[in-house]
């Protein structure tokens, strides 16, 4: 037997659901304007961070991040060569990277991409694509080098070798390019910027090699992404 009160009122409909934020149109524009990503991405992106724009942009480059790690062991038999003459004519980059497919080559997101990493290499001057390709030999000369600067200052061993571990992370960032800060967005890694693209293009996108050369000096910069054994489904 029912008591008094013992009753309760259906919920309305949607009244438990999650409220997700007013996101207007403008916010996806800017968003969208800001980081290529596609329209519903970047509706997603702002529901998600609840309108703040900042944690959408963070939301969207763990996205491509994500998808990024998820194609890595595909092919990329296809792709471009792009070129990069600084003002002056006296620094040229060639450097190619890699897709799936010719479509994706030819589409616009993609030749930017190669244009923006060919002026990246002009400017940065990186001397391998990524930190497996730096030889033993480099990077032992390298660590030397720092062993002995940090023995100089009179320090313990053990805080000697937390100096050079520290200070070979900071190696990779400069000679490597995946890891040196994107110079348009000093926010991103190369390796961010191009997760971004295949978040947005669906595509694995790796770069293969490049070649820097400067007027005037002795030799050139030529960097090419050593071989991987392919994964086990």
């Amino acid at each position: 037997m029912k008591t008094e009160g013992s009753m309760t009122t259906p919920a309305a409909p949607g009244e438990n659901e999650s409220k997700k934020p007013n996101i207007t149109a403008e916010q996806v524009r800017k968003l969208r304007e800001r980081t290529g990503a596609p329209m519903m991405d970047c509706k997603k992106a702002l529901e998600a961070s609840n309108g703040n724009e900042e944690a959408a942009v963070d939301h969207l480059r763990k996205q491509g991040i994500s998808t990024a790690a998820k194609k890595a062991a595909r092919v990329t038999s296809e792709g471009s060569v792009a070129s990069y003459i600084h003002a002056g004519g006296k620094i040229g980059v060639l450097v190619e990277v890699n897709c799936e497919s010719d479509f994706v080559a030819r589409t616009d997101d993609f030749k930017d991409l190669i244009k923006d990493i060919a002026m990246h290499i002009a400017a940065a001057d990186p001397k391998f694509v990524r930190k497996e390709d730096v030889t033993p030999d480099a990077y032992e000369r390298e660590k030397e080098i720092y062993r002995a600067q940090a023995a100089a200052t009179g320090k313990p061993a053990p805080v000697v070798e937390k100096i050079v571990e520290g200070k070979m992370s900071k190696f990779y960032e400069e000679v490597c390019l995946l890891e040196q800060p994107f110079i348009k967005d000093q926010t991103i890694s190369i390796s961010q910027l191009i997760a971004t693209k295949i978040g947005k293009l669906g595509e694995n996108i790796a770069v293969r090699r490049f070649a820097r050369f400067k007027v005037g000096d002795a030799g050139e910069t030529v960097a090419v992404t050593k071989p991987t054994e392919p994964k086990a489904e």
